[in-house]
């Protein structure tokens, strides 16, 4: 039986060890994927880089004229009632004039990944028995300097035909966002990118999340657990645990999502890009003292290290991994 290193060939003949080769960013280690005369499978090859196998073949994912306009309306709905159900999704949209079932609405509502944030059992669910609950660390907490708390949650962004799901990474304290990143799926692989992506620029104490089974995981928690950092995780239905990020979604979907109306993924890469560059070094913030959180980000970690702040911070590196 013929023995195939898990080794990867590099352009000038050499290997990349499997272990260097799933620290490199996911969208170069899917160019090493070879498609053609190859004696591993585009499977195995996927398994040893550590590549979601859908990814290599992504198309944007398409829906029909009414589904969309539906799904639309949801959006904007739970964007400003993130406490509607399906029933009382279901009754604003036929007062809309939609002849529309719980049925339908309780689909699109699961294909957008939106849940209503009221308590109830079961509000996020792990994905299995490897995905461990955490307690939240949070309640009583005086944050008041940045890298104390960070949280990460994922939102839905739609298309004119299609939708993607963003997730970021923000510190607490400062609203500034460290990373980001879209995917076409909820699978945990993107949420891991933009984790790797925000520690290359700090260590929090804490990380927060909710007890979706993208964070529930090894694959998430293990890179936390490594860099010693506490892990929390919000109760059931607690939408306010993590009301930073749930601010920041409605501040990108109103100010920018809702108003470019992106016709692909890379409209809404670049316009998310910008986005987030003006809104970590330009937006003032009133709970900042109508300070960008840059300048609070890194003026409060300079001021904590006894050096002068940085000037003309960079915006936060967008980890588009798509």
């Amino acid at each position: 039986v013929a023995f195939v290193s898990a080794d990867r060939p590099t352009d000038d003949g050499g290997r990349v060890p499997e272990k260097k080769a799933r620290a490199m960013p996911v969208a170069e280690r899917r160019t090493m994927i070879e498609q053609g005369d190859c004696p591993l499978s585009i499977r195995a090859q996927c398994e040893l880089l550590g590549v979601n196998r859908s990814t290599l073949y992504y198309q944007p994912c398409e829906l029909n004229e009414s589904d969309g306009t539906v799904m639309r309306l949801m959006d904007e709905q739970y964007t400003r009632m993130p406490y509607y159900g399906v029933e009382r999704m279901t009754a604003w949209l036929r007062r809309k004039g939609l002849g529309i079932g719980h049925n339908r609405v309780r689909r699109l509502l699961r294909r957008m990944g939106l849940e209503a944030v009221y308590p109830k059992p079961r509000l996020s669910r792990p994905g299995g028995p490897d995905h461990r609950l955490w307690p939240y660390l949070l309640r009583g907490l005086t944050i008041d300097h940045p890298n104390q708390v960070w949280a990460a949650d994922i939102t839905y962004i739609r298309l004119w035909r299609g939708f993607v799901y963003l997730v970021a990474v923000m510190d607490w304290y400062s609203r500034y966002v460290l990373s980001w990143a879209l995917s076409a799926t909820l699978d945990a692989w993107f949420c891991v990118e933009a984790l790797r992506q925000a520690l290359r620029l700090g260590r929090p104490q804490i990380f927060n999340t909710d007890q979706g089974s993208q964070f529930t995981g090894e694959a998430f928690t293990g890179i936390l657990q490594e860099a010693g950092i506490a892990i929390s995780m919000d109760g059931r239905g607690r939408v306010f645990d993590n009301i930073f990020v749930e601010r920041l979604w409605r501040s990108v979907k109103h100010e920018e999502v809702y108003l470019k109306q992106y016709g692909v993924v890379d409209e809404a890469r670049r316009g998310l890009s910008d986005y987030f560059g003006l809104y970590n070094t330009e937006r003032l913030h009133q709970s900042l003292g109508y300070q960008t959180p840059a300048e609070v980000h890194f003026g409060a970690e300079a001021a904590l290290a006894g050096t002068r702040p940085a000037v003309g911070v960079p915006a936060s590196t967008a980890n588009v991994t798509m």
